[in-house]
């Protein structure tokens, strides 16, 4: 099974055999260094630092006592101070004691000093009474003798006791790590000779190993190297004739969006010009409509004569009759002034004044029959005039008529032109939009094929790329061909 593992999975075992080994050896390294230091720490902490307690018990021990023999040799007071003070260093060091003392006998012996210390304490406390009471020096000192001393003896033998069972067990703790050290050492060692031994024999199996595979990937190189030129050969002739054929679009959709250009421009104009004929033929239609009104009113005027005129004509007629009744009321008189006249003569001078009368009444009426006809003459002549006034105003009715009509179609004319500029207008603007549109989608084409003209060309310095990397690999794997089967020779 172990034949079918890949290179790869043969470096990684053996790489995680290393790993394990190394691991191995630093679990090793740190176990040894954690014990030795454990027992370093043990030794420093504890039976050091008891050590130094069990010194500063002795000296304050030895204060204690100086300060005493001092008091009951000078009676001077401030040894008391000093008494007291080493009295309590004594206690706090023994409280320490207490708490660094595990075992049984360390515990055991801590009491032993402390019982010591108290008795030792109290030979002093009866010594000091006495001489605070003013007892005689020898009475004192016979006191401090017989029983302040052999307590004394006592409490350093104690302290000494503990002492030396502190240094003993320092002394066994270093031994011990000492030993722990040697059997680490000894241990890394033997792991450490293995590993180099593991070492040089994964180096020798992969090795071997490598030269095989690494040959076998050679050829394989090799061949698929002649490929990858012939590719690359292909690919950078079809790229070559891909970047010329997307530089003749882009040239031809660029000259396609200037035509694009052109046309928007020149709808734009048209555009405009529908507009300025919408807007000159939307003044037409209020110009005609404007002359429209005018013949209207004209033709209302027109209508207004020809009632003036018929009136004018009834009119004639009603004076005509009264002329009538004139000429015959002219007459009348006249016959009656002739028949005045007739009877003046037949009155002799009496009725000659009233003939006068007659005659002048006479000549008056032959005046207003004249007058009369003239009138009547005038009368017919205004009739004449009337009547062609009226058929000529009839006339210019009719044509007032038709000119309103023509006046009509002329402004349907101008509307159906209004509409149709307008029509006219919106498609020229509908192609406008259009041609901008169709600008912008050709100008986004124009973008893209630039885009990929510039890809193509990419493809192309990619391919002559490619080329050249399959080039360099077949070397490459010439030269690792020729350094394997070296490697193997020597193997």
């Amino acid at each position: 099974m172990r034949a079918s593992w890949t290179f790869g999975r043969k470096v990684g075992v053996s790489f995680g055999a290393m790993v394990v080994l190394a691991a191995a050896i630093g679990a090793t390294g740190i176990l040894a260094l954690r014990s030795v230091a454990a027992s370093k720490d043990r030794v420093i902490l504890v039976n050091e630092q008891n050590l130094i307690a069990a010194r500063d018990l002795v000296a304050a021990a030895e204060r204690k006592g100086g300060a005493a023999r001092a008091f009951l040799l000078t009676g001077d007071e401030r040894f008391l101070a000093t008494l007291d003070a080493a009295r309590n260093d004594m206690r706090a060091t023994i409280a320490r004691l207490e708490d660094h003392s595990y075992a049984d006998d360390g515990r055991r012996m801590v009491e032993e000093v402390k019982r010591a210390e108290a008795e030792h304490q109290a030979a002093l406390e009866h010594a000091v009474a006495e001489r605070g009471r003013n007892a005689a020096l020898d009475v004192v000192a016979r006191l401090f003798e017989e029983q302040v001393t052999p307590r004394r003896d006592a409490l350093d033998r104690a302290v000494a006791a503990f002492v030396a069972r502190e240094e003993r067990l320092a002394d066994d703790a270093e031994r011990a790590a000492a030993s722990t050290a040697s059997t680490a050492i000894v241990f890394l060692v033997a792991i450490v000779l293995a590993a180099v031994a593991l070492a040089l024999a994964l180096a020798i199996v992969l090795g071997r190993t490598l030269t095989r595979q690494v040959g076998a990937a050679v050829h394989h190189i090799q061949s698929s190297s002649a490929e990858l030129q012939s590719a690359a050969n292909q690919q950078a002739a079809g790229a070559k004739e891909q970047a010329t054929g997307m530089n003749e679009i882009s040239t031809t959709i660029g000259e396609l969006l200037a035509t694009s250009r052109q046309i928007a421009e020149s709808a734009q104009r048209v555009a405009q010009i529908a507009q300025e004929t919408a807007d000159a033929a939307g003044a037409g239609d209020q110009t005609v409509q404007k002359s429209q009104e005018a013949v209207g009113a004209v033709k209302r005027q027109v209508d207004v004569i020809v009632a003036h005129m018929l009136d004018l004509g009834r009119k004639s007629q009603q004076i005509g009759g009264i002329l009538e009744i004139i000429n015959e009321l002219a007459d009348q008189t006249n016959i009656l002034a002739i028949n005045a006249s007739i009877e003046a003569a037949g009155a002799n001078d009496a009725g000659r004044r009233f003939g006068v009368v007659a005659d002048e009444i006479r000549k008056l009426a032959d005046r207003v029959g004249a007058s009369t006809k003239e009138i009547r003459a005038l009368i017919e002549e205004v009739r004449t005039a009337v009547n062609t006034t009226v058929m000529a105003t009839e006339g210019g009715m009719k044509a007032a008529d038709a000119g309103m009509r023509e006046f009509g179609a002329v402004t349907t004319a101008f509307r159906q032109i209004v509409e149709l500029v307008g029509t006219t207008t919106e498609a020229a603007r509908e192609i406008e939009l259009s041609t901008k549109q169709q600008a912008s989608a050709v100008e986004q084409v124009n973008v893209a094929v630039s885009g990929m003209a510039r890809a193509t060309k990419e493809n192309e310095a990619s391919s002559r790329q490619t080329l050249e990397t399959a080039s360099q690999l077949a070397t490459l794997s010439t030269d690792l061909t020729r350094l394997i089967r070296v490697n193997g020779a020597e193997a």
